[in-house]
């Protein structure tokens, strides 16, 4: 079946039209004429999204198709058009639904908030740019995406912009991904200047005929253009998704609302750098350099992030520790050459995710905006079914048997054992270590809010500054848990044979016939029963089942026996709580050196050369010049002639020397 323009355009346009009538008209048509507009906007980009993914598998077709020519410059054409394939379709249904889902919360999370209309035009905004960015055919409209995700991201992490935590974190947010978009566009540029040409289907098509195309560097040393390339743009992946060492804005991010959170971790923003490195499989599989690369900062951010989860007590904080270990667990499988391994994982967690952090949303409505861990205890008997979605989203996480989120992290570590790309063995033992660490935080998270002894104020008549008691949360915020709930158990099972062993991707991501032979031979599939079956007797889930009694004797049996570990690792601890380090380097190195760097270009650059040496010192120098030869017109005939007669005798003897010297 044909798919028309006109549904292609709709999908994007839809929310876009929706934030803007939110925003601008949000006094009009009020609160609820707000949530209505941008919900139903959403609900038909969903719709069509299913229905184009459903006609692209069904058929087994892919749409690549301008929608316009933005302009044309020296023979290069610039122009907005869409690629829509299993990969793009896939992403716009994820992109779509977990929105729709964030948009429904919103209603009763946002209900008491003055921003009310603001914050749906925002995410209606945000859920537009993504689209863009997922539905390109060309690297010109995937930066215009790529940018304004980071754009609105910014805006919202500071949404409430009265509170200067917020504000530090969305402009942190904001540098940040400059340092990623700044490769990126580097990137881009190279790709214009090697291929004459931003289209994606061209490009992928002459790279394989300037693979042994060179750049020589300052030093002389010639750098395979490709491998640039891909450098490159993966250092913009860095940025969006959050690797190491650009990941230390995520976790200020949790400055935004709660919604924004998920909307941002989940489907949204994290994931354009996954998304873009598995679109640009093309370029990536002729450059093993850039593939080592690639799977050693996956590691590196899958183990050591994860880490600073233990000692998180902000509960979204630790979800989103979560979300950049496993993250690093998508790059990795990208650095692995296997991309729908990578798509996969990214699939399923993006709804464990947005389950996760809607419940901790849940969480903190249900305890009164309270976020801090040691404050809550007990909950699962005031908020049963936010305990029983956030159970849900937790044994998705940690990759449990039968659960979504099993059967992609399980396949990311046993391709990534027999994986030949450099860096691949360190990458193995990371994520495998890493699984241990997802589930001691991930159920010292559960353990310490909903599980142990209470230890928050009760409503007692005679208690000093006393709190209403936890309480569940409405309809509203339930209703997208549960939708979210129900994927997190079964999409794993459901998408891992067409994904990972059908030919789901098979027009959207190119591997190398080695790399293709490599992963053929080691991922052997006999149902998601028997792989269920099969992960009880796995290490991974020795591993993570070592995780949860860990946290169980730590938070539950043994609370005091924490605090001594504590002490007894107290260097090891300190180094987590100070995050390595990262953001105390960054503010004495690059933000103080910046300082440093305009003070002296204040003081030596613009005061003592341009002012005092150039300006002033050009009007001084023109002022004794001109005293000088003041001094010289006295006005006196006989000066005059004397002057005259020098002069003269200069002259002669200028011309008498000339004469000798013929």
């Amino acid at each position: 079946m044909v798919i028309s323009k006109f549904i292609l355009v709709a999908v994007p346009i839809a929310p876009l039209i929706g934030g803007i009538i939110s925003g601008v008209l949000g006094s009009v048509i009020g609160r609820a004429g707000a949530h209505r507009v941008t919900i139903l906007s959403l609900s038909l980009s969903t719709v069509l999204s299913a229905f184009i993914l459903f006609n692209v598998l069904a058929n087994d077709f892919s749409i690549n198709t301008s929608i316009y020519v933005w302009t044309l410059s020296g023979g290069t054409v610039f122009e907005i058009g869409f690629l829509i394939d299993s990969l793009s379709a896939t992403m716009m249904l994820v992109v779509t639904f977990v929105s729709l889902m964030v948009h429904i919360y919103t209603i009763g999370y946002m209900a008491d908030d003055p921003g009310y209309q603001r914050f749906f035009s925002f995410i209606s905004l945000f859920t537009f740019a993504m689209l863009m960015l997922v539905m390109s055919n060309n690297f010109l409209q995937l930066f215009f995406g790529w940018e304004a995700v980071g754009l609105i991201s910014y805006l919202l992490i500071g949404f409430w912009y009265k509170k200067p935590s917020a504000i530090s974190a969305n402009l942190k947010a904001f540098l940040v991904n400059r340092v990623g978009d700044l490769g990126f566009i580097l990137g881009v540029g190279l790709i214009l200047a090697t291929f004459g040409t931003l289209d994606f289907k061209e490009v992928f098509e002459l790279a394989p005929q300037n693979v042994d195309e060179s750049l020589m560097s300052l030093s002389g040393f010639d750098w395979p253009v490709i491998s640039v390339i891909c450098l490159l743009l993966f250092v913009g992946a860095m940025g969006k998704s959050a690797q190491v060492p650009l990941h230390v804005w995520l976790p200020d991010s949790m400055e935004g609302p709660t919604p924004i959170s998920a909307l941002i971790h989940a489907a949204t923003m994290v994931t354009a750098g996954i998304f873009m490195v598995t679109r640009m499989s093309p370029l990536f599989e002729l450059s093993e350099v850039a593939l080592s690369f690639v799977i050693i900062i996956g590691a590196v951010t899958a183990l050591f992030t994860g880490l600073l989860g233990l000692v998180q007590n902000d509960i979204k904080r630790v979800v989103a520790y979560s979300t950049l270990s496993q993250l690093g667990y998508m790059t990795v499988a990208l650095g692995a050459s296997a991309y729908s391994v990578a798509m996969f994982h990214l699939v399923t967690h993006a709804f464990f995710k947005a389950l996760l952090f809607l419940a901790a949303g849940s969480v903190i409505i249900g305890m009164h905006h309270q976020q801090n861990m040691q404050n809550m205890g007990g909950l699962r008997k005031y908020m049963p079914v936010t305990c029983a979605t956030t159970l849900i989203g937790s044994l998705a996480l940690i990759g449990f048997p039968f659960f979504s989120g099993f059967y992609s992290k399980e396949s990311i570590i046993e391709y990534v054992y027999y994986s030949q790309i450099p860096g691949s063995q360190f990458a193995y033992y990371a994520v495998l270590a890493g699984v241990f660490v997802t589930a001691l935080y991930t159920f010292r998270m559960y353990f310490l809010v909903f599980e142990g002894e209470e230890r928050f104020v009760k409503n007692e008549p005679n208690a000093e500054n006393r709190e209403k008691s936890p309480h569940e949360s409405p309809a509203v915020i339930l209703v997208p848990l549960i939708l979210l709930a129900i994927p997190s158990i079964l999409l794993g099972a459901i998408l891992i044979e067409p994904m990972l062993y059908g030919d789901y991707f098979e027009n959207s991501i190119f591997i190398s016939i080695s790399h293709q032979t490599l992963l053929d031979s080691v991922m052997h599939f006999d149902g998601w029963n028997a792989m269920g079956l099969h992960g009880f007797m796995t290490v991974p889930f020795a591993l993570a089942l070592g995780g949860i009694i860990c946290a169980w004797i730590l938070y539950v049996r043994y609370k005091n026996f924490s605090e001594v570990l504590k002490n007894w690792f107290k260097p090891f601890y300190i180094l987590l709580d100070e995050k390595y380090y990262f953001d105390k380097f960054n503010t004495w190195f690059f933000v103080n050196g910046a300082r440093h760097l305009g003070v002296g270009l204040w003081k030596i650059g613009d005061v003592l050369l341009i002012d005092n040496l150039l300006v002033n010192g050009a009007a001084k120098l023109a002022r004794q010049l001109a005293g000088t030869l003041r001094r010289i017109q006295t006005g006196m005939i006989y000066h005059y002639a004397l002057m005259m007669i020098l002069g003269l005798t200069v002259l002669l003897s200028i011309w008498f020397f000339d004469l000798v010297r013929i």
